[in-house]
């Protein structure tokens, strides 16, 4: 079986609304990798709704940016933080049906790091997408996080 990884890799009570396995609204995401992809199962209620039996587009684009996220953490061991974002929702997300997303790292670098993400739903693409991510060394991520850096955070430092 394949080792599922969530936030709790980060310490207990992470805040994330995507990875916290505690989150009362988040999306509880647990992440595995399969070869040189990171890949989630998330079947979204109808709490993660815009238009009736549709997921909300800005939830769609919350999970795009948490695979990504995870695809740095699992296949490179770094973090990084969202710097650009850009999708295309190919077919509308319906709640109640499982999505399969996938990332893969696209453009490696040493400090900008580019993400492509694809969710699958019903075995046809619904979701495409890039996404850029900044990695930041200790110093760097304690001034984006107006703090410390939370201690289970800082292997994954650049």
């Amino acid at each position: 079986m394949t080792e599922l990884h969530d936030g709790s890799l980060f310490g207990p009570g992470q805040p994330c609304f995507g990875c916290a396995p505690d989150h009362p609204a988040g999306f509880r995401l647990k992440f595995a990798r399969e070869g040189d992809a990171v890949v989630t199962r998330f079947t979204p209620s109808e709490r993660y709704q815009g238009p009736p039996t549709i997921m909300h587009g800005g939830l769609v684009a919350t999970l795009a940016d948490e695979i990504a996220a995870w695809a740095i953490i699992l296949l490179l061991e770094k973090f990084g933080f969202t710097a650009q974002m850009q999708g295309k929702l190919h077919r509308p997300i319906r709640v109640g049906e499982q999505i399969v997303g996938r990332g893969v790292i696209a453009t490696p670098g040493s400090r900008v790091v580019g993400v492509e993400v694809e969710l699958t739903q019903g075995d046809e693409r619904a979701y495409s997408g890039e996404l850029k991510f900044v990695l930041l060394d200790r110093a760097g991520a304690e001034r984006m996080l107006g703090g410390p850096l939370p201690e289970a955070w800082e292997r994954f430092a650049r």
